[in-house]
């Protein structure tokens, strides 16, 4: 609908076309430079702040040198945590859990041998079982030393760590970061660098649609996106060109944008 009406060959803000921002290109580097030694990461945040972006560019990205092998569904057992990793690897599950994670662990040194980095990448971190974390923890610690494993999850992921019985955990992190809010400027620039991509004008929001966007996405990527995508809708609908601020709007005064504002308004005056 939105490609027809505006003329265009894709759609904008399209998740596998998101460009990485400054702060999520630094996060995948650092992430690069620890698979060459060995680590254990964290990506915290909240949600909607950009935590899926960098996993994807982590596996979009990929050098030919590079394995990233991925997990998002993390409220599994430990059992079946090692099934979808032994998918991940293409190996076939077949035994018991113990066999399957020594097919594993020869999996990662015959990777090793041909010269290749090992990035695992598991999501969602934060709804997984400590103890699913500790089997998992004990599995990469036979791993070879060139590999990396990344936890993605929010900040309550490195609070479950810091609990005493889980020093055994914490001890071995190498590296961790938050994803922060962003500013109302960078969500702009975010914004125009995706109309820009999908072949879009600078002029497909008025500034005050633009700058309504913005501020009403609170600092989160997630919320820019689909305001910026509802807004397109709306201007489609009411055949439009040009978002102005009568379409956000439009989009705000629905019940789940509402409920989110006076949440926020709540927070800061309340």
């Amino acid at each position: 609908m939105i490609r027809s009406f505006f003329g265009i060959s894709q759609n904008p803000f399209i998740l596998d076309a998101i460009s990485l921002m400054p702060f999520q290109q630094e996060i995948r580097d650092i992430l690069a430079v620890h698979a060459q030694q060995g680590g254990l990461c964290l990506i915290m945040g909240e949600p909607g702040t950009g935590k899926s972006v960098i996993k994807d560019a982590i596996r979009q990205n990929a050098d030919k040198r590079t394995v990233v092998v991925t997990v998002g569904r993390t409220l599994h057992t430990s059992v079946n945590t090692v099934k979808m990793l032994c998918h991940a690897f293409t190996i076939e599950f077949i035994g018991d859990s113990f066999k399957c994670e020594k097919r594993l662990i020869e999996e990662a040194f015959a990777l090793n041998r041909q010269g290749k980095i090992l990035m695992t990448v598991i999501d969602d971190a934060h709804l997984m079982d400590i103890a699913t974390l500790r089997r998992l923890r004990l599995l990469f610690d036979e791993f070879p030393k060139n590999h990396n494993l990344i936890l993605i999850g929010h900040v309550g992921l490195l609070v479950s760590m810091c609990l005493k019985v889980n020093e055994d955990i914490k001890s071995r992190v190498t590296y961790s970061v938050t994803t922060p809010k962003l500013t109302p400027d960078d969500l702009q620039t975010f914004i125009l660098s995706q109309l820009e991509h999908a072949g879009l004008g600078h002029n497909t929001f008025s500034e005050e649609a633009l700058a309504l966007v913005a501020r009403s996405a609170d600092g989160i990527l997630r919320r820019a996106r689909n305001l910026s995508l509802a807004s397109l809708l709306e201007a489609v609908r009411e055949g439009k060109k040009t978002i102005d601020i009568y379409c956000v709007n439009k989009i705000l005064i629905q019940p789940h944008w509402r409920v989110q504002n006076d949440l926020h308004a709540a927070t800061l005056y309340g």
